[in-house]
């Protein structure tokens, strides 16, 4: 049992009543899709006070800034160009695309990021994506030559009318790109925190692949990120369009998948007890820890650093409190758990034995930033694959 993973609390919410739901990821038996059952509506997690903004983190803007120096570089787009992003947030990534003057447009559900995207230059529209929004804008003659979304395929409930708009959207000679987490990854890896409400699919190539084949679209490549403990960007174009060859990319890694067994079904059984291993030596941990006389904060208030802490059964009496850059998560508190949320500079006046790194996939980035808490002989903990102690 859970709380939606981005309902951060404001202080006179404490004592209220606070709802949990079951957090279950199943399996279909026909196409492999690993989803989640919707209990709330996209409406109640997308909403104008959404506390999640792109930019306060320094590699996710390097990461976007360069994946738009590559798109124009591979697929020469230009000021000719019209370029999309689905779930845009607070106009990270298309700012790159407004610097070289090629025309943007983002989609997002969420108007206060959207008012920061326009601050900075970027169109967006506040409206959730689907089918009615994509022939909304090829009825005034807006269809895009690249198409993009980044970490938004997973918080789709209704995911094919999702893939219907994008293919209504796209010019016919039109590229689609979308990043998500890679099952096989979070599988390998053991990375369960990734799994909360506000993902609704988690998607190996081998299922995303029919996905997009079901509404005429075709995987001609794919890349593996390192992002979020290990992403896939995929490459899509109509199933019609002959300009653009299938890359080896998309081969090698359906059959990497087949022989990690993402195929059959008794692979994903053997996964919930990795998960149990994982939550045991967690609170090992954290027992010893407070046994020992050391005090314990948080870095973050990630959406997946609450699927954690609630799972685990962390409170305020393991952790002290988390620290993030983002002010409009500062003086909340975490779903669940109800841990208080400071500025960073809170760690240097209480000086921590031990700073546990809840979003993980930036703990290089991180660990860098923090790295004064050497001074005093603090040290960090990173809990995924597995509790990790780096001094």
């Amino acid at each position: 049992m859970s709380p939606v993973s981005n309902a951060f609390l404001k202080p006179d919410q404490l004592n209220l009543k606070e709802p949990f739901y079951p957090l279950h990821a199943y399996v279909c038996t026909k196409c492999l899709l690993v989803q989640l059952e919707q209990f709330e509506s996209p409406d109640a997690i997308f909403n104008d006070e959404y506390a999640y903004f792109s930019s306060f983190s320094d590699s996710w803007l390097k990461h976007a800034k360069e994946y738009a120096i590559e798109m124009v570089n591979r697929f020469g787009f230009d000021q000719s160009s019209f370029v999309v992003e689905i779930a845009s947030n607070d106009g990270y990534l298309l700012q790159y695309f407004v610097e070289k003057k090629i025309p943007v447009l983002g989609v997002e559900p969420s108007a206060n990021v959207a008012e920061a995207a326009r601050k900075k230059g970027v169109d967006t529209l506040v409206r959730f994506f689907g089918m009615d929004t994509a022939k909304e804008l090829v009825a005034k003659g807006r269809r895009a030559d690249l198409l993009l979304g980044n970490n938004v395929l997973a918080h789709v409930p209704d995911l094919n009318d999702f893939v219907a708009g994008m293919k209504i959207l796209l010019k016919p000679d039109g590229v689609i790109t979308m990043e998500f987490p890679h099952l096989l990854r979070l599988m390998r890896e053991n990375q369960f925190d990734t799994i909360y409400h506000e993902h609704f699919s988690y998607f190996s190539f081998l299922t995303v692949e029919k996905v997009f084949a079901r509404h005429g679209l075709a995987l001609f490549d794919v890349q593996q990120l390192s992002t979020h403990g290990g992403s896939l960007r995929i490459f899509a174009k109509h199933s019609g369009d002959r300009s653009k060859d299938v890359t080896g990319a998309v081969n090698a890694l359906l059959g990497e998948e087949r022989e990690a067994g993402l195929d059959k079904l008794m692979t994903y059984d053997v996964f919930a007890e990795k998960v149990r291993m994982t939550k045991r030596k967690f609170l090992q941990f954290l027992v010893q820890a407070k046994e020992n006389g050391k005090s314990i904060v948080a870095y973050g208030a990630p959406a997946k650093g609450n699927t954690l802490l609630n799972y685990c059964g962390v409170r305020t009496d393991f952790i002290d409190y988390t620290v993030d850059r983002s002010p409009h998560k500062q003086g909340m508190f975490l779903p669940g758990t109800h841990i208080p949320i400071y500025a960073p500079k809170r760690i240097f006046e209480t000086k921590p034995d031990y700073l546990l790194v809840l979003p993980w996939n930036l703990k290089e980035e991180i660990v860098q930033q923090m790295s004064e808490i050497r001074s005093w002989g603090g040290q960090f903990v990173v809990p995924i694959p597995e509790v990790t102690v780096i001094t």
